[in-house]
């Protein structure tokens, strides 16, 4: 049987990245094929055995630092991929990939991370954040995310099984495309991140610093909050903004980009992790419990699925400075009730064994059902 596998873009590694290094575990022959092909060579030890394809938008000008503002062409550029001579075809998608031509003697299996947000629900958000909700810039965007909206319809005819990364995305699914999915939770390496009790007086935060993360938030949190620590991992374009926010603040810590082994003794470490973004499904939460750490989380989207309240964490209702630091001064007042052999124990349902046990089932029986 001969496998390929598209994902739209390779370029760090983030959640879905995480989620295509395992299920290129159960087909270890696959072949890959992406928009473009950025990711450093000190990141891709895990596709050092695949055949990695590109399309012509990895040859245009500037397309390592700006391969986003080629998005009109995408649904192009996937659609060139020539996959005639495969048996299955895995897409992991949130923007195209999904869209790859395929025929019926073929199986099509979507693993959804999101349709992709800022055409669909969020657009509003995305052009407000963008600053460009007037103007002939914004009037042009607008039409070609209409077109996209339209070719995004139309191109989820051809998945045979979509699986959802959570039930909230599930939904978005169903919403956007009228097809029902299976959900698959993504997977945690667990052996990854240990176990640890011995925690210290301070609280993390720790994601790609864009806006919908929303860590501006935690930060103005904690400048409101002298007497309570947090440190801050990661790096992206509010790092000026974060810095504007925590000057004069001895109490906040940004300690930008970190190594993985870094992360996760800070992350074991950790009293709480804070999680203030709206996600699909948020991987980075189920990993803090991991290491026995509990969540304050955003209640709402995956967070709901993944923190269990009072159990592993609690969630806050809205994205708001005074819901949040009451949520922090909750947790402080009860966080003695959580048990962090508790926390852990939550976190293992979203193992990796699972998250493959539960794709090639998934897989076999759509396999059959389309022989």
């Amino acid at each position: 049987m001969k496998v390929a596998i598209i994902h739209d873009w390779l370029v760090v590694n983030g959640g879905a990245e995480k989620v295509l290094q395992e299920i290129i575990a159960l087909y270890p022959t696959a072949d890959i094929y992406t928009l473009v092909d950025f990711l450093p060579e000190d990141s891709r030890d895990w596709l050092k055995n695949n055949k990695v394809y590109t399309s012509f938008i990895q040859k245009l000008p500037f397309a390592k630092s700006k391969y986003r503002n080629y998005f009109p062409f995408f649904p192009i550029a996937v659609e060139q991929f020539d996959l005639s001579e495969y048996d299955l075809i895995i897409s992991s998608s949130y923007c195209v990939a999904k869209g790859v031509i395929t025929s019926p003697e073929q199986t099509h299996v979507c693993y959804c991370h999101s349709p992709a947000r800022y055409a669909w629900d969020l657009q509003a958000q995305y052009l407000k954040e963008s600053g460009m909700t007037r103007g002939v810039k914004s009037a042009v965007i607008r039409h070609f995310l209409h077109k996209f909206r339209i070719w995004d319809s139309r191109t989820a005819n051809g998945v045979d099984l979509f699986i959802a990364n959570s039930e909230f995305i599930k939904k978005r699914i169903y919403k956007c495309y009228r097809r029902e999915a299976e959900v698959i939770n993504p997977p945690v390496n667990l052996s990854q991140f240990q176990y640890c009790d011995d925690k210290q007086d301070f609280y993390l935060t720790a994601s790609r610093l864009v806006p919908y993360k929303r860590i501006d938030l935690v930060v103005e949190a904690f400048t409101k909050m002298p007497e309570k620590k947090l440190k801050v991992i990661g790096d992206g374009p509010e790092m000026e903004k974060l810095k504007r926010l925590a000057q004069g603040h001895d109490n906040i810590e940004l300690m930008g980009f970190q190594s993985n082994e870094v992360l996760i003794k800070t992350m074991q470490q950790a009293k709480a992790f804070v999680f203030a973004a709206e996600e699909d499904f948020g991987i980075i939460p189920v990993e803090a419990q991991a290491c026995g750490t509990p969540v304050i989380a955003y209640g709402k989207g995956g967070s709901l699925e993944t923190v269990a309240a009072n159990v592993s964490g609690i969630h806050f209702e809205t994205q708001t400075l005074s819901c949040l630091m009451n949520a922090i001064n909750e947790f402080e007042n009860q966080g003695t009730i959580l048990d962090y052999a508790q926390v852990r124990k939550h976190a293992e349902k979203f193992s990796v064994e699972s998250f493959k046990q539960n794709l090639s089932t998934v897989i076999t029986r759509t396999q059959e059902a389309n022989a």
